[in-house]
């Protein structure tokens, strides 16, 4: 049997290294923290001087109800809050489309209209607490809708603070949460930058994810490489509209995926901080240091979780964690250890944001900025994860770029190709997964999951029919007019669609009034 030792994404791993492993130039390849091209992270003292935003993934159910799950963790000092969405809010349909039966609040929060936004925000102030969206398709309405809550509220929209995923390439690549076809689709994603960058000046407008693309069966080095590929197609895009680089590069953030490979991850957060500000800096001229500094969300790998033996999952969590820290993310979702079984329970949800407090207080890793510098083996794999992404960047390029490459299925392939040779290494056991294919136990474990109650799908329809009963009809249908007239013209979609939320407008209803002028995309199948 061959001794060879492979990374997740097929790398090489010697059994020792030592200086003549690794060619570093430190001015040119590190430089210290904080500094130019921020192999070491973004700020100099990083951690020593701010601790990462904590931020658990949260929302079931109603609004009520995710607000008050919020409310807890925000008192057992969580300091961010993240907002996931039901399937029927992801696709832009309404909980009383026929094709939301079943599904309204199950796998997160059902937000129909500003009414299910306010009451989702109660009580907490939008100038006070970062606040994260992970949506795609409808995110110009979910944005719209935080925005005239934070109007209400008295925050001035230049103090609201967050991020909104809205990264609707790794859709078409990965996640399959589409509405519109691409073009238009990149069009709603410009329409946001522009705004944001000139009255929401502390948001980030795209997360662009690559959490998706991992979770989907890619490699380390795919994530990376795709990722990145986004990110560069949404600044092509800014600037075909006539942005300035530097107007809207500064408030792009990405978000990444830890997987159970510590120092694989580790190599990809330096690499892709290394590999953002050269492109910035050398290919797209931006002039602000700012618009060089990829700034990132780390989530561990729900797709590492297993069924079996699921605490299990409590330990993998940690070093995935670990490994986004060490990695410089500026800020962190660890995963509940029930989150393959079903939405995380309380406690679940609490064990896994104090294990962020663990890392933060108790392991001394914050003490010092990227510990790992220096690392003969850390180094070496750096280097190569960023050839690796330049070599598929090259790949793209080759295919006329990120659109081209989505009609062609080149991502869907190659994505499909990991998880196809990943799962062949697990059946073969030549990767060991405890519990899985490694000491297995013949009784199975149950714990305690979060069980959905039936009931919130008729309050939310009961809900959602006071709305359109109490709103002012002729006010939604003149709203809804404007946003058709704006998508068939270049007018900015953004005030319009903030129009159409003051008076109650619908997220399905928005969404209907640009797919009738925008269309539906359907998928070529590539198998």
């Amino acid at each position: 049997m061959s001794d060879v030792r492979r990374n997740l994404s097929g790398m090489e791993i010697q059994p020792v290294y030592r200086p003549k492993d690794v060619s570093i130039d430190y001015d040119r390849d590190l430089g210290d923290p904080g500094a130019f091209p921020y192999t070491r992270g973004i700020h100099p003292g990083m951690y020593r001087d701010r601790l990462w935003t904590m931020r658990q993934f949260a929302g079931f159910g109603t609004a009520k109800e995710t607000n008050e799950r919020f409310h807890y963790l925000l008192r057992h000092g969580q300091t961010g809050l993240s907002v996931a969405f039901d399937m029927p809010t992801l696709m832009g349909l309404d909980s009383d489309d026929p094709r939301s039966l079943g599904e309204v609040g199950r796998e997160g929060v059902a937000i129909d209209t500003l009414a299910d936004m306010e009451r989702l925000f109660e009580g907490i102030p939008l100038g006070d607490v970062s606040t994260s969206m992970t949506i795609s398709g409808p995110s110009i309405v979910q944005l719209a809708m935080l925005l005239v809550v934070a109007e209400r509220q008295g925050v001035p929209w230049d103090k609201v603070r967050g991020t909104l995923q809205a990264d609707i390439l790794k859709e078409y690549i990965a996640q399959k949460e589409w509405i519109f076809p691409p073009k238009p689709s990149m069009r709603v994603i410009v329409d946001m930058m522009e705004f944001a960058a000139k009255r929401v000046p502390l948001w980030n407008t795209i997360s662009i994810s690559g959490y998706h693309i991992r979770e989907a069966g890619s490699t380390a080095v795919q994530e990376l490489a795709f990722t990145l590929a986004d990110g560069f197609a949404f600044v092509e895009a800014g600037m075909e509209r006539g942005l300035d680089v530097d107007s809207f590069a500064p408030r792009l953030s990405f978000f990444f995926n830890s997987h159970s490979n510590f120092f694989e991850e580790i190599a990809k957060f330096r690499a892709a901080r290394r590999i953002w500000a050269k492109r910035l800096r050398y290919k797209y001229h931006a002039k602000d240091p700012r618009s060089w500094v990829l700034r990132f969300h780390t989530q561990t790998a729900g797709c590492s979780l297993t069924a079996q033996q699921p605490e299990v999952n409590i330990v993998r969590t940690a070093f995935e964690a670990l490994a986004g820290v060490l990695g410089g993310t500026q800020s962190l979702h660890t995963n509940s250890m029930d989150e393959v079984l079903s939405l995380p329970t309380e406690k679940a949800a609490k064990i896994a944001l104090r294990t962020q407090q663990v890392i933060a207080y108790e392991t001394g890793v914050a003490d010092t900025v990227d510990p790992l510098a220096g690392s003969y083996y850390v180094e070496d794999l750096t280097n190569r994860m960023e050839e690796a992404a330049e070599e598929y960047f090259r790949q793209i390029e080759e295919k006329g770029g990120v659109l081209a490459g989505i009609e062609d299925g080149f991502f869907q392939r190659e994505i499909a190709d990991a998880a196809y040779r990943y799962q062949q290494d697990v059946d073969r056991k030549e990767r060991l997964i405890i519990g899985v294919n490694a000491f297995q136990e013949d009784e199975s474990e149950t714990i305690p999951v979060l069980h959905i109650d039936p009931e919130v799908e008729r309050v939310q329809l009961e809900s959602l029919r006071s709305v359109r009963q109490r709103r002012d009809q002729g006010a939604v249908d003149r709203a809804l007019g404007a946003i058709r007239e704006a998508a068939t013209g270049d007018r900015n979609l953004m005030e319009p669609i903030i129009d159409a939320v003051r008076v109650y407008a619908t997220e399905g209803e928005i969404i209907g009034a640009m797919r009738a002028v925008f269309g539906t995309y359907h998928e070529v199948s590539v198998f």
